[in-house]
């Protein structure tokens, strides 16, 4: 089975093998592409941007990763416009994550997408398993959080530092914890008059 073929087999969800020299190969090329981009601080953005649109499925305007950010594969990554992380950021990409426009990650934030099989047998031949990841609009994610496969989280939501989204998280809202739980709705109480 070629690349291809494994990451649409990836991107179905059902059991893949994690262990081949093809998926080898594709991690590979994106350490070497994120080392890259990483070591790239401080050179004009133009040149920045043409390392990450190598890496990524799509980006949009302004997007930028603080030193370091590690990807699986980046091919899986789709990100908008005016897109911040902090550093350590961590994307396990191979079911696919898709990020909004106006999204600010915190430091070491980590987005997963991959998982391996429970059976110990099953997971010692390389048996794993994917789900999507989708992140909304203005999004806000504070330092630490870990973002599980299969989530999707809403617009103009803020995750509180150090949660754990474990399930589907609406928009409009506040939410923290572990597991990371709605504490409050975001509302015209929040406005604060500030203007830029």
């Amino acid at each position: 089975m070629n690349l291809e073929e494994q990451r649409q087999l990836i991107l179905s969800g059902r059991m893949y093998n994690d262990l081949t020299k093809e998926l080898a190969e594709a991690r590979a090329r994106a350490v070497l592409l994120t080392n890259e981009y990483n070591t790239s601080l401080g050179r004009p953005e133009p040149e920045r941007e043409a390392i990450l649109k190598r890496l990524l499925k799509s980006i949009g305007r302004e997007v930028h990763f603080e030193p370091t950010f590690r990807c699986e594969f980046g091919y899986n990554i789709s990100i908008g416009s005016h897109f911040y992380a902090n550093f350590d950021c961590v994307m396990l990409d191979g079911g696919g994550i898709e990020i909004g426009d106006h999204v600010l990650l915190g430091p070491r934030v980590g987005i997963y997408t991959s998982n391996h099989a429970a059976n110990a047998q099953e997971r010692a031949g390389g048996a794993c398993y994917a789900k999507p990841v989708k992140i909304g609009d203005h999004v806000w994610i504070g330092g630490g959080v870990q973002v599980n496969p299969g989530v999707t989280i809403g617009d103009n939501t803020i995750i509180g530092s150090g949660s754990v989204v474990t399930r589907d998280i609406p928009a409009n809202v506040v939410a923290a914890g572990v597991p990371c739980r709605v504490l409050r709705r975001i509302t015209e109480q929040d406005k604060t008059g500030y203007r830029p």
